[in-house]
C-alpha cells in the first residue's frame, strides 16, 4: 500500500541502481511487483515451509515400508546373490594377485596404486565440470549486470496508469526474466554434455559390478544436475543484493562490473520467476523430448526398412526394431524425479505452487511413460533388485537440506523478519513515533537515505534526470543519513534485523529437526504387517526344514534298527542249531 500510495511511494526518490548511464527513479514504480511479493512473501508461506519439512520426512518414511511390502511381494528380502563381474572389468583384468579370503590366485584391472591414481583424476575431473558450471552461472551474472544497465537506461522511469507495459516491465523484471530464460537454455546444452561426461568418467573409473557402476554414475550424474540446476537458484536467494555496499561505495565485480541489488521488496520475487521459468520448462521440454524422440525415431526406422516385396512383417520382428531402452534402464527416469524432488523441497519457501507443478506433471508423465515404454520402445528386460540402490540417501540428504534452504530463505532472502522487527521493535518508542503496534511507516523506515553530493564520480547517478533536481536519494539497508556521527555506517535496525534472522535460522532448523527426528525413530522402516508375514515365512521355513529332518531321522534310525535286528539275528542263529 505504501509503495503504490502516491504521496509515498510516488514522491520516494530511490538512487540509481547502475553508474554513470542509470537514472534516478521512484519507488511507485515497483508497484505491480510489490503485490505480487505480497503472494509469497508471508506468514503462510512459513507455515507451508514447516509443513513440507514435515511432509518430505513422512513421504520418506512411508517410503520405505512400501519398498519393505514390495520387497516382500518380489522375494528380494534376502537377496545377497553374489553379482557377476562386468563384462567391461574382466576383459581388462591384466594384474595377478592373491585373493586374502581364498588364498588364491585372481586376475584384477590395476594394482592398488593404479586405482588411487584412477579416482584421484576421476575426482579431478568432476571437480573441473562443476567449475565449468559455476564458471557459467558468472557468465549469466555478467549478463545481468550489462543488460540492466541497458534495461534502466531504455525503459519508462514514470508510472503511466494507461501504459500497461510501464506497470509491469520494470529493468529489474525484464533483466531477471531474460537471465531466467538464458539460463534454462544454457541448463539444457549442459545437461546433453555432461551427460557424456559423467559416462565417460564413469567408464575410465570402471566399476566392477552393474551395481557399483549405476551408483558411482548416479553420484556424478545427480552431483552435475544439482550445481547446474540449482546454482542460479542459490545464487538469487542468498547472494544477489547481499554485498553491494551504498551508493557512495559500491561493490564492484572485477573491479568493472558494479554489484545488482535486489527490488525494493527483496529478491524473492525474481527467485519465484528464475524458478517457474526452470522448472515448468523443464517439464515441458522433457515431456516432449520423450514423446518426440522416440516416436522419430521409430518413424525413421520404418522409412528406411519399408520394401516392396514383403508388406507384411511379423509382430515380434516389429517389436525388435523398436527403440532399446539401453544399459541404464530407467535411470534417467530417477534422476528427473530426484531434480524435481529438490525444486520440490530445496525452494518451497519461495515457490509454494512447486508442488502443485510437480503433481500436474507427474500426472502427465506417468500417461506418456506408459505410452513410450509399451508402444515406443523393446520390453525391458527384467532384473531383480532389493531397493533403488544410491537414489535412498541422495533423497534423505535432500530433505536434511531443504530445511536449511527454507529457513535461510524465509530469514535472507524474504522481507518478513525485517517487517515483524518493525512491528514488534521499531514502530512503537522507544524506536518509533507510534502509540501501539503497526505497519504504517515500514517503507520509509527500511529506506536509508543518501545525499547527492557525496556520490563519487565513478558511481554518480545519470545527470539528466526527468524527476527535477533533489538533494537527496533513497536506497534498500540499515544505515545512519549524512550528518550523523557515524554516517553510512549500519544502525542499530541493522542489527536486530541480522539478530531476528540468526534466532530465526536457528529456532526453526531445531524444532523442524527434532520434528524429523521423532517421526523417523516413531515410524518403523517396515509395517508390522509385513514384518509379521516375513518372521511367518521364516517360521514356516524352518518348521518344514525341522519336520523334513526328523523324518529323515526316523527313517534313518529305522533303517539301523532293522540292520541291528539281522545281525543279532544271523549271530544268534548257528548257535541255536
Amino acid at each position: 500500500k505504501e509503495v503504490c500510495h502516491p504521496d509515498i511511494g510516488g514522491k520516494i526518490i530511490m538512487c540509481p541502481q547502475c553508474d554513470r548511464l542509470c537514472p534516478f527513479w521512484k519507488l511507485n514504480i515497483t508497484c505491480e511487483s510489490s503485490k505480487k511479493l505480497c503472494i509469497f512473501d508471508s506468514f503462510g508461506t512459513l507455515v507451508f515451509a514447516v509443513f513440507m519439512g514435515v511432509w518430505v520426512t513422512l513421504f520418506l518414511e512411508f517410503w520405505k515400508r512400501r519398498q519393505a511390502e514390495l520387497e516382500y511381494e518380489w522375494d528380494t528380502v534376502e537377496l545377497q546373490q553374489e553379482e557377476q563381474a562386468r563384462p567391461e572389468y574382466e576383459a581388462r583384468c591384466t594384474h595377478v594377485v592373491i585373493n586374502e579370503i581364498t588364498q588364491e590366485e585372481e586376475r584384477i584391472p590395476f594394482t592398488a596404486w593404479g586405482k588411487c591414481i584412477r579416482i584421484t583424476l576421476c575426482a579431478s575431473a568432476v571437480f573441473f565440470w562443476i567449475l565449468l558450471i559455476i564458471a557459467s552461472v558468472i557468465g549469466i551474472i555478467v549478463y545481468r549486470l550489462s543488460v540492466f544497465i541497458v534495461f534502466s537506461a531504455k525503459l519508462p522511469k514514470n508510472v503511466n496508469g494507461t501504459d500497461p507495459i510501464q506497470k509491469y516491465l520494470t529493468p529489474q523484471t525484464a533483466t531477471s526474466i531474460t537471465a531466467s530464460i538464458i539460463s534454462f537454455i544454457i541448463i539444457m546444452i549442459l545437461n546433453t554434455i555432461y551427460e557424456k561426461v559423467a559416462i565417460m568418467i564413469t567408464n575410465f573409473e570402471l566399476p566392477r559390478t552393474q551395481t557399483d557402476y549405476e551408483n558411482s554414475l548416479t553420484m556424478k550424474m545427480f552431483l552435475f544436475q544439482f550445481v547446474n540446476y540449482y546454482s542460479s537458484c542459490f545464487y538469487i536467494a542468498f547472494f544477489k543484493g547481499k554485498f553491494v555496499g551504498y551508493p557512495g561505495d559500491p561493490v564492484y565485480w572485477l573491479g568493472k562490473y558494479r554489484n545488482e541489488e535486489c527490488d525494493p521488496g527483496g529478491c524473492l520475487l525474481e527467485l519465484t520467476t528464475q524458478l517457474t521459468i526452470i522448472m515448468g520448462g523443464k517439464a515441458i521440454w522433457n515431456n516432449i523430448q520423450e514423446v518426440l524422440l522416440p516416436w522419430i525415431m521409430n518413424l525413421i526406422g520404418r522409412f528406411h526398412r519399408v520394401s516392396g516385396s514383403e508388406k507384411i512383417t511379423p509382430r515380434w520382428e516389429q517389436d525388435y526394431h523398436l527403440q532399446p531402452m539401453g544399459k541404464l534402464g530407467l535411470f534417467y527416469e530417477y534422476l528427473e524425479m530426484i531434480i524435481q524432488f529438490g525444486f520440490v523441497t530445496l525452494f518451497v519457501a519461495s515457490f509454494p505452487l512447486a508442488p502443485l507443478l510437480a503433481l500436474v506433471n507427474n500426472i502427465l508423465e506417468i500417461r506418456v511413460d506408459a505410452w513410450k515404454l509399451t508402444t515406443q520402445f523393446r520390453r525391458l528386460v527384467p532384473e531383480k533388485a532389493q531397493d533403488i540402490g544410491a537414489w535412498q540417501p541422495i533423497m534423505q540428504g535432500i530433505a536434511i537440506l531443504a530445511v536449511v534452504t527454507n529457513a535461510m530463505i524465509i530469514a535472507f532472502t524474504s522481507d518478513m523478519i525485517p517487517r515483524l522487527v518493525y512491528y514488534w521493535s521499531f514502530s512503537v518508542p522507544p524506536y518509533g513515533d507510534h502509540t501501539s503496534y503497526t505497519m504504517e511507516g515500514y517503507i520509509n523506515n527500511t529506506l536509508s537515505i543518501f545525499k547527492v553530493a557525496d556520490f563519487k564520480n565513478k558511481s554518480k547517478g545519470n545527470p539528466y534526470s526527468e524527476l527535477g533536481n533533489h538533494t537527496t536519494c533513497r536506497y534498500r539497508d540499515f544505515r545512519y543519513p549524512p550528518g550523523h556521527p557515524q554516517e553510512y555506517k549500519h544502525n542499530i535496525y541493522y542489527w536486530h534485523v541480522i539478530a531476528a534472522k540468526l534466532a530465526f535460522i536457528i529456532v526453526m532448523e531445531h524444532i523442524i529437526y527434532s520434528v524429523k527426528f521423532f517421526i523417523s525413530y516413531a515410524i518403523p522402516d517396515v509395517s508390522k504387517r509385513t514384518k509379521s508375514k516375513i518372521q511367518r515365512e521364516k517360521y514356516l521355513t524352518q518348521k518344514l526344514l525341522h519336520e523334513n529332518h526328523l523324518k529323515d531321522m526316523t527313517k534313518n534310525m529305522g533303517v539301523i534298527a532293522e540292520r541291528m535286528i539281522e545281525a543279532v539275528d544271523n549271530n544268534l542263529r548257528p548257535k541255536l542249531e
